[in-house]
């Protein structure tokens, strides 16, 4: 009786650890960020996010762009976020990936909200960005992009949105960072 005692709990407790969000860390020079992945409610995405973290593609990434309120004159819809990535690095990249809407996963661009950057639907592969402050034009429907598609997010920032401010509060040039700040490497936490 007390292995099936012993057993019952075990499987248990196995199932809320595999029921858990894979967490990882951005490791950058100005302090570590810890982000969420919800890698059910946007399994395409989340999974390709962790792809990049697995093979070690993100060592030595950057960030490299921050939008403000300031620095989009020229935007009738306004937002903010810092963005990062491979940006011009020539290393491997996967193929880009199908485009998960938030209509579609539920996952809205919410404070601290990760997402990934595209030009098109269906061409995300490496660029990620992180919002500041709750940004609904970058949803399924939203105004920020022409096609109303929005972008895919997958995780949340749960440590570190002090990191996140202080990169977007840094000089920038037309919203790209005078000294882009390094991503020494995004790993995924035990």
């Amino acid at each position: 009786m007390m292995k099936i005692v012993a057993l019952i709990l075990f499987v248990g407790i196995g199932g809320l650890a595999l029921s858990q969000n894979p967490k990882v860390v951005i490791k950058t020079e100005l302090g570590d960020i810890k982000v969420e992945v919800y890698i059910k409610e946007a399994p395409i995405s989340a999974s390709n996010f962790l792809t990049y973290v697995d093979d070690s593609l993100y060592v030595n990434a950057v960030f490299y762009r921050v939008v403000t309120m300031q620095n989009q004159p020229n935007n009738n819809v306004k937002i903010e976020v810092i963005q990062g990535g491979l940006f011009s690095d020539e290393r491997t990249r996967y193929f880009p990936i199908e485009h998960e809407t938030t209509q579609t996963t539920g996952i809205l661009h919410k404070d601290g909200v990760i997402s990934y950057a595209r030009a098109e639907p269906g061409t995300a592969g490496s660029e990620i960005f992180i919002c500041i402050g709750d940004q609904p034009e970058l949803d399924f429907g939203g105004k920020r992009n022409p096609d109303g598609q929005g972008f895919a997010a997958f995780g949340k920032v749960i440590e570190g949105m002090d990191v996140v401010r202080k990169i977007q509060r840094l000089p920038e040039k037309e919203q790209m960072l005078i000294s882009p700040i390094k991503i020494f490497n995004i790993e995924r936490l035990p």
